[in-house]
């Protein structure tokens, strides 16, 4: 773009090592630069400082047309970093006025960068989603409750004008012990998943996430940096709980490998 100014976008931080052969192209097709100091290296494109001024992307990112391909590009470039070896994700939209500012950035967080490249190249992030199902699980959720086993034991064995009181007493305790059995199902998943990761990162569920959706009723959403060494045993313990709890009111939507978004530490993004 000669003539116009330009921002430095910065995709992620990787070790000096890294080289761009075969790189994919970043936002709005173009290529991608490396600003190098030391150890570390910025991924990095140069943009039109007036289409990505702030106020264009404040703009911009109330249009999901506008939003979804620059989404799909930072990821798609920080998947190939983390495809080809350790990176620190930067969030979308990390603007620096030159690539002098990046070159501060990185002078400045050095020590953090390089400790964070360290600890993150010991393996990959793997996300894990857990819903309940309460259409399914509603039919086997005696068999994990003992109040709901001795409540449809007494409906069954009372009169017909006791069962009706029962009924409705067992259908508004199946509501509580539904959530119950799914915080607790989603707590054993984690447990049983957290000693084969090197480190495990829980987001907590937002209200509105929590509703039911098409999907279920989310329960657990977590991610997982895991080691290759250990990542065998880890799909094998997955495949044990999904074997368990698979059919019987739970589904699982696990992915990845993706960059390490959950296990890095954002300091100032953009200068």
């Amino acid at each position: 773009m000669p003539g116009s100014s330009q921002f430095w976008y910065v995709y992620g931080i990787a070790p000096a090592s890294i080289a761009l052969d075969r790189s994919p192209e970043g936002l709005d097709e173009n290529a991608l630069v490396l600003c190098v100091v030391g150890d570390l290296a910025a991924v990095a494109s140069r943009l039109d400082s007036e289409r990505y001024s702030p106020s264009e992307i404040e703009r911009g990112t109330a249009d999901v047309e506008w939003l979804a391909p620059r989404a799909v590009a930072h990821d798609r470039v920080l998947t190939w970093m983390s495809d080809h070896g350790p990176v620190v994700p930067l969030p979308i939209f990390s603007l620096f006025s030159s690539e002098q500012a990046v070159s501060g950035m990185l002078h400045e967080r050095r020590r953090e960068l390089e400790a964070t490249l360290t600890r993150v190249a010991q393996g990959r992030e793997y996300a894990l989603r857990l819903y309940r199902i309460d259409s399914e699980l509603a039919g086997v959720a005696a068999e994990l409750s003992s109040r709901l086993a001795q409540l449809q034991d007494e409906a069954e064995r009372a009169t017909p004008g006791q069962q009706y009181l029962l009924q409705r007493k067992l259908d508004a305790e199946r509501k509580n012990e539904l959530h119950r059995i799914g915080a607790k199902i989603a707590r054993d998943v984690l447990d049983a998943l957290r000693p084969l990761a090197i480190e495990t990162a829980e987001t907590r569920i937002a209200q509105q996430a929590a509703r039911p959706s098409t999907a279920g009723m989310l329960v657990l959403d977590a991610a997982f940096l895991v080691s290759p060494d250990r990542l065998e045993e880890f799909r094998r313990a997955l495949t044990q709980l999904i074997s368990k709890h698979g059919s019987r009111g739970f589904r699982f939507d696990f992915t990845g490998p993706w960059p390490p978004y959950h296990f890095v530490q954002h300091g100032r993004a953009a200068e």
